[in-house]
């Protein structure tokens, strides 16, 4: 089974920026996301992250440290260009229509959701084939690559992205015990239900 989990809360993800490549670590809420993810998934075989400081954390503590942590720069999010680190509010209706009707869109200097799925794909392609149907491995990254998996895993276009949502720490999973992919669960938040906002100097 892959087990594909969103890094947990940063600062930017709880003020409505756009994170792309800008590197913040785990807020405290976050911290507390990656824990529940070691103890939603257990023990696995192997722990893949994006290079991004918010997504090894929450691989670390999700696997209880770094010694076998595998980074793979595939798994890094899009990249956002200019506008990363942005209100995503403050941004021009125009825009997210140009950017929503086209794939090969890039923000400027930044990145298309086409470029981001290729990478994506090999990843999961090389992935899978190396990955038996007995093991289990967790897959840390971002919300533009885990809705790139979501398409892969599906056989679709990376325009689905636009209409899916996944929620900081979220899981998906993902069999592999047939000739192709099979979704088992996306956007899976059961483990965070019963999280709460920590309190100031906790």
């Amino acid at each position: 089974m892959l087990i594909v989990a969103r890094h947990g809360r940063t600062e930017s993800n709880a003020l409505g920026l756009l994170l792309g490549h800008a590197d913040p670590p785990l807020d405290a809420l976050g911290r507390v996301q990656a824990q529940a993810i070691g103890a939603a998934v257990g023990r696995v075989d192997r722990v893949i992250s994006s290079p991004l400081v918010r997504a090894r954390l929450t691989a670390e503590m999700a696997a209880g440290g770094a010694e076998n942590i595998e980074i793979d720069e595939r798994l890094i999010e899009l990249d956002y260009g200019e506008i990363d680190q942005k209100p995503m509010a403050e941004l021009d209706a125009g825009f997210w229509v140009q950017w929503r009707a086209n794939i090969d869109f890039a923000p400027p200097g930044g990145e298309s959701l086409s470029s981001l799925g290729k990478r994506v794909r090999s990843f999961f392609d090389d992935l899978s084939r190396e990955t038996s149907p007995s093991d289990d491995v967790l897959v840390v990254t971002h919300v533009s690559p885990i809705k790139a998996v979501m398409a892969w895993t599906l056989g679709v276009g990376d325009e689905v992205g636009w209409r899916c949502f996944v929620q900081p720490a979220a899981l998906m999973r993902i069999a592999l015990d047939g000739s192709q992919p099979s979704l088992r669960s996306f956007n899976e938040t059961a483990h965070l239900m019963d999280i709460e906002e920590p309190t100031a100097g906790n």
